[in-house]
Parts: C-alpha cells; sequence; structure tokens
C-alpha cells in the first residue's frame, strides 16, 4: 500500500524521538509493518457511539489509524455489533498503543534465545515484533476468540512470521511450549492464573496489566523461583481489557441505576479527581473496595461520577460542578458505595499515600498476596 513505508518509519522516528523506542527494538519497529495486521474494518469513537471505518471507503483514513500512535479499535460486543453507530457497546478487542506495545518489550528484558509465551494474541502484531528480533521458533501466542486468531493468523502468514500460534484459553497458558522464559500478558487480570507461575523457568519473568473492578491498570512485574510462587510488584502504568475469563459483570447505567428518586443524599468535600484522577490513590482504592465499577458520565458542564456492583445492585453517584468545593452524593442499596470509596481514600492517605510502584503481589498456587514495602 502506498505510503505504509514511510509512515511506518516516521512512527518509528517519532517514538524514538519521545524516548519510548528502546535501541534494542527499533529495527523491529522499522522492520514490521503495523497496517498488515490492523483489519480492514476498525471502529472510531464518536462521542458515545462506536462507528465502523471501511478501508475500502477511505483507505488514507484507515492507513492514519494504523500509524498514529494511538489503539485501533478492532473488535466491538466480541465480533457480534448490533449497529454501524453503537450507543453502549463494548470494546472486545484492539491494537494498542505503539508507545506502549515498546514500554511492555522494554520491560520484559526478554534477549535473543530466549523463549515467550505472549497471552492474548489480538492483532498479531506484538507477536511479530517479538519474532523479528528472538527468531520465530522463540515465540508461541495464544488467543481465546477464534474470529480474533483467525485474523491474527493469516496477517502472520501474510507477513511469513511462523510463530506458534494457538487458539486457546490463555489462562491455561501452553503447556506443551513450556518451560518459558518470559511471559506476557497483553490482556488485564485481577488474579494472575498460576499456569503462568509453572510454565515459568525459574528466574523467569512475568509481565502482566493488573486490574481492579475500580482501577484499569498497573503493569506488574513477577519472578518465578521455581517453587510455585512468583513475586514482584508495580513497574508501570498500562490498561488492558480484562482476560475473557476473569471479565466478571459489565456496569451499565441504563440496566444498574434504578429508583433514583428513593437514593439516601448526602454531601462530601473530597474531590472526585483525588479519587478517579490520581493513579496512585485509584489503584490503591481498588485493592481496598471490590466489586465497586467506577462509570464516568460526561456533562457539557461538569461531570458525574458512578460507583455501580452490579452483583448487588447497589450504587452511588457524585456530581462534578467546576468551582465546587462540596459535592452532592447519592447512593442506593444495601452498600454505601461512596462511603466505602471514601473510606479506602482515608486508608490510603493514612498509609502515607504510597506510589503504586510500593504495592507488590505474591502468586502462589492456592492464590495470591497484596503486599505494601
Amino acid at each position: 500500500m502506498a505510503g505504509a513505508s514511510e509512515r511506518m518509519m516516521e512512527l518509528a522516528a517519532e517514538l524514538d524521538a519521545a524516548g519510548d523506542l528502546p535501541a534494542e527494538w527499533g529495527e523491529a519497529f522499522r522492520a514490521v509493518p503495523r497496517h498488515l495486521f490492523i483489519p480492514p474494518t476498525v471502529w472510531i469513537e464518536d462521542g458515545d457511539r462506536l462507528v465502523p471505518l471501511h478501508r475500502e471507503d477511505d483507505p488514507e483514513a484507515w492507513l492514519d489509524l494504523c500509524y498514529a500512535n494511538d489503539s485501533v479499535i478492532t473488535q466491538v460486543d466480541d465480533g457480534e455489533p448490533v449497529g454501524p453507530g453503537l450507543v453502549g457497546a463494548e470494546i472486545t478487542s484492539s491494537s494498542s498503543r505503539p508507545d506502549v506495545v515498546a514500554l511492555m518489550l522494554a520491560t520484559l528484558e526478554v534477549e535473543p534465545g530466549m523463549d515467550v509465551l505472549e497471552i492474548g494474541t489480538g492483532t498479531g502484531w506484538n507477536a511479530a515484533l517479538m519474532a523479528e528480533r528472538l527468531g520465530a521458533a522463540h515465540v508461541t501466542t495464544v488467543e481465546v476468540d477464534p474470529q480474533v486468531a483467525e485474523r491474527a493468523h493469516r496477517a502472520l502468514r501474510s507477513a511469513d512470521c511462523k510463530v506458534a500460534a494457538i487458539v486457546g484459553d490463555g489462562a491455561l497458558g501452553y503447556e506443551p511450549g513450556a518451560p518459558y522464559d518470559r511471559v506476557i500478558a497483553t490482556v488485564g487480570v485481577q488474579r494472575v492464573p498460576h499456569a503462568w507461575v509453572e510454565q515459568t523457568r525459574p528466574g523467569g519473568r512475568i509481565l502482566v496489566p493488573w486490574l481492579t473492578d475500580f482501577h484499569n491498570g498497573a503493569l506488574l512485574a513477577l519472578t518465578a523461583h521455581g517453587d510455585g510462587t512468583a513475586t514482584g510488584r508495580v513497574v508501570g502504568n498500562v490498561a488492558f481489557m480484562p482476560l475473557r475469563v476473569q471479565r466478571g459483570r459489565r456496569a451499565s447505567l441504563v440496566r444498574d441505576v434504578r429508583d433514583v428518586g428513593r437514593a439516601r443524599r448526602t454531601a462530601t468535600d473530597l474531590h472526585p479527581y483525588d479519587v478517579i484522577g490520581e493513579y496512585d490513590a485509584s489503584l490503591a482504592v481498588g485493592l481496598k473496595v471490590r466489586r465497586c465499577k467506577l462509570v464516568v458520565e460526561s456533562h457539557e458542564v461538569g461531570y458525574t461520577v458512578w460507583l455501580i456492583d452490579p452483583w448487588s445492585g447497589s450504587w452511588a453517584s457524585l456530581r462534578h460542578v467546576p468551582g465546587a468545593e462540596c459535592f452532592e452524593v447519592r447512593q442506593l442499596g444495601f452498600r454505601s458505595l461512596w462511603d466505602e470509596v471514601e473510606a479506602a481514600h482515608r486508608w490510603w492517605t493514612g498509609l502515607g499515600r504510597p506510589e503504586a510502584g510500593r504495592w507488590g503481589l505474591t502468586v502462589r498456587a492456592d492464590g495470591q498476596e497484596v503486599w505494601l514495602s
């Protein structure tokens, strides 16, 4: 496609100039065209709608998306969207921002000769980048969605990239190829599957986006110890869609917010940004308050923060108006979700407002433990 090579080089140069492209990955980013791995139909956000963009209708706009330093939405509603202009649709697969891809590859600390397991093939571009540097024989990638996997497999074949591409549940890893020196997940988890620990060589590294119902997300780097355990801490800030088997329930204002007139009304002077906009605070709140989904509704002036527990039906809302010093809170259900969040924020403050990098995780066969250093 005319112009693709130039745009690929421009994107690499942009990442390099920003300090986002490690030298050891520069050659791979300049050798593996991203557009080969982007499907002909992608989705763009238009207000609260998702609208399809077809390559055949606007090839230049499509190519612009391929080589922008931004994520590209490649699947909606698990491949079964109900219409062309979707309100409230769920993004279920995407191609990650190139600078995030570069960050994670650098943080993986992988070297030629090492074997890597990737959880979440997605478009296949990340696997192709690893194969370019490590050799295809050293890369195994697993994708749970058959449609996404088939599209990625076609793209990998067209790029003559012969990685081991498996259709299966990434939560189980891929035991036939184990042990691996590195495991990298391009999906978020609340609970790190123990199979990933079991299939990693002693001293090997597991890199995984770590999320809660409230917060998405932190990048966690774990070291496998060879005794069935792995430990590590937060090393970065990334956001990914959850592993399919850990999706839980999705929060919906239409479905879950009911009986607004019966809500308990209180007030708070805790600014909502201090809870949802401060990364370190929101991570800590999410670790403390479980089953609490966050939805932010934008208005012409200000916004509303919604806290929803779709399991119990409890919800809370806080309306932000610019310049306000006190905010009305409405809560309904047996849980007072804003009170829980506010208490968690006080708990975090009482700990000395620890930064994200002080939180860590130990994974064992019988579960996992969060700790603070």
